[in-house]
Formats: C-alpha cells, structure tokens, sequence
C-alpha cells in the first residue's frame, strides 16, 4: 500500500519526498525498509535518529535531523500517534474469521437461543435458557452457564466461562480463561471458627464494548449485582471482587485486584498490581500507579502511589527523601559523636 494511500486513510498528514509502498508496521527498533512504525515516547527520541522504517507516525511538534548515512524517513504527523498506528495495524492484519455453524461436539441445551450467524466451536457448553444476540463466536471449550444473557457480537476465546445469570451487552470480548459470576469470597464466622458459605445470589454484569483478558475474573455479588460499565478494558489476571461497579471506560492493569464493593468513576487507571480494601471509592479520571495499595477513596482526578496510598506527589517527595536515608543516618551518628566529644571536655 503506498504511504499516501494510509496517510489518507488513517486522516494524516504526510511529511515526504517520495510516496513508498509499505507492507508492515513494526516497533522503532525492530522495523525495516518498507514498513512504518510510530513515536510516541520521549525515552525514544534517539531512535528517530537511526530508526530503518520507512515512515513514522508523530505528533505535529516533533522534528529530528536524520544522519545522511540512513535512508529518507517520511513524517505522518497525527494528534495522536500511537492511535493512528493502532489503525494501521489493521490495514495489514486481519484476525482469522469463523464461519456460521455448530460444532458437533458443541452440547447445547434446547431452551438455549442463538442469534443469525453464530459460530459455536468444538466442546462448547451451553445450558438451559441462555439466549446470546447476532454474529457470536465462541471458540472452543466455552461454557456459558443457565440463564445468561448475552448481546450480538460477542466474541468468546478458548476455555471462558459465564455463569449462571449474568448479563453482558453488545460486542464483549473475553480472552482465554476468563470467567465471569463465579462466587464472591463470601463467608460467615461461626461460633467454633468454621466459615459458613453466604449465597452469592447477584449477577456479574458487563456493559458493551468490555474486553476481559486472560484469567481475569469479574466476582458475582452475594446481594445485588457485579458491573462493569461501558467500554472498560480489564488485563490479565485481574480479579474484581463481589458487588464492586467499575465505571465506564476504565482500564485495570495486570495483576489489579479490588475487594469487595468497591466502586469507581469513569474513565479510572489503576496500574499493574494496584490494590484496593473494600467498599472505597475512586473518584472519576483518578490514576493509581503500579503496586500502590488503597485503604481509603481517592478524589477524582487524583493521582494515587504507594502502600499506604498517598498523593502522588507526596510520594515522588519521599522517596526522594528516603534514598538520602542512609547519608542522613550516617551524619546523625557523626554528629552525635561530635556531641558526646564536646561533652567530654
């Protein structure tokens, strides 16, 4: 595809000499002639300057001056270029498509309903009055339990699971082994210390456009319901305990975990391995940075580090501080043997 050709389709404007065709997209490192990569890391500047790709998506501000050894680099400024490359990715790889049909190893039960178009694949499970909208594809080994409900387009990997109940909208993606409304950590202490199982009774629900990745889990509620809003994107390995509601278009990192009832604004980020206690709140556009534990809500707009979490600048502020700890120690103790010296005279 010749670059102007993207430039056009992706609503770029093209900074170039030459209009060469380009056959793949690639990272600044690893690309070559005749593909295109982007820039949209400061920590990647250098690169700009001995990268081989043949064209790279930056911002209108960006400039570089090319050593003359290296082959011309065309410029297709964009708002956003990591966006217009994501674009671009789909301009030369289309995933694999799946015919309509039933598998005949796939067990569906008769009160199940189908929508037009399904592709159901081998060892699917579907039981008693789950009704699921158009154009679905469930791959392999995919159990949707009684009386879910799922939209059209829903696309289902390998080894998901929906449980019983639960309601999930229009074109909901779930990655290998995720699995939504399995039971909430619900017990009740007795009086010899055994743990009594509470029902969980609420429904996980997923509003459209939510993509649940591999082994990540979405809670049921013991009471009332598990939800998370619309177009929230939710990493691997990721668990949301029983009755929290996520905010729409939220994204969970890696690793992230919130305890039960908590609930979030729109648009929230909790990075890899955040953490949360129970029944907080995180407040609309807030930003929880990597392995920061939360005890208590979070304003929205806030900026969260750290165990216990504090703002993000107090935390950049301490430890600053504490990696001068061990100079600051060290010169305490010799101004106490400075003390004790003058004492002695």
């Amino acid at each position: 595809m010749k670059l102007s050709a993207i430039a056009a389709k992706l609503d770029c404007r093209l900074e170039s000499t030459t209009d060469p065709e380009i056959n793949g997209v690639a990272g600044i490192e690893e690309a070559q002639p005749g593909q295109i990569t982007f820039f949209a890391n400061k920590r990647y500047y250098p690169l700009l300057k001995t990268t081989k790709a043949s064209a790279i998506f930056v911002e209108d501000n960006v400039s570089v001056t090319r050593d003359p050894a290296q082959p011309p680099l065309a410029f297709l400024r964009s708002l956003n270029p990591y966006l217009a490359f994501a674009r671009a990715i789909e301009l030369f790889y289309q995933p694999p498509s799946y015919a309509p049909g039933i598998h005949p190893t796939a067990v569906i039960a008769p009160s199940a309903r189908i929508g037009a178009n399904a592709h159901i694949g081998p060892h699917c499970f579907l039981d008693e009055n789950v009704v699921i909208g158009r154009n679905a594809v469930l791959h392999s080994s995919v159990t949707i339990y009684r009386a879910a409900h799922i939209g059209d387009d829903f696309f289902a990997h390998s080894h998901a699971v929906v449980r019983e109940f639960c309601r999930i909208g229009d074109r909901v993606i779930l990655q290998n082994g995720a699995v939504i409304g399995a039971d909430g950590l619900g017990f009740a202490k007795q009086k010899d210390g055994t743990w009594h199982k509470i029902v969980q009774s609420g429904p996980a629900v997923l509003e459209d456009d939510v993509e649940i990745q591999s082994n990540a889990c979405v809670d049921r509620a013991t009471v009332g319901e598990t939800r998370i809003g619309k177009g929230t994107k939710i990493d691997d390995l990721v668990l949301i305990g029983h009755a929290c509601q996520v905010g729409a278009d939220s994204m969970l990192c890696g690793q992230t975990g919130l305890a039960g009832s908590t609930t979030t604004g729109h648009g929230v980020i909790l990075a890899g391995q955040a953490g949360s206690s129970g029944h907080i709140h995180i407040g609309d556009h807030a930003v929880v940075t990597a392995q920061t534990g939360l005890h208590s809500d979070v304003p929205a707009n806030g900026m969260y580090s750290g165990y216990p979490a504090v703002d993000n600048k107090v935390w950049l502020k301490t430890m600053a501080a504490l990696n001068r700890l061990p100079d600051l120690i060290k010169r305490v103790r010799e101004l106490e043997t400075e003390l004790a010296s003058l004492k002695q005279r």
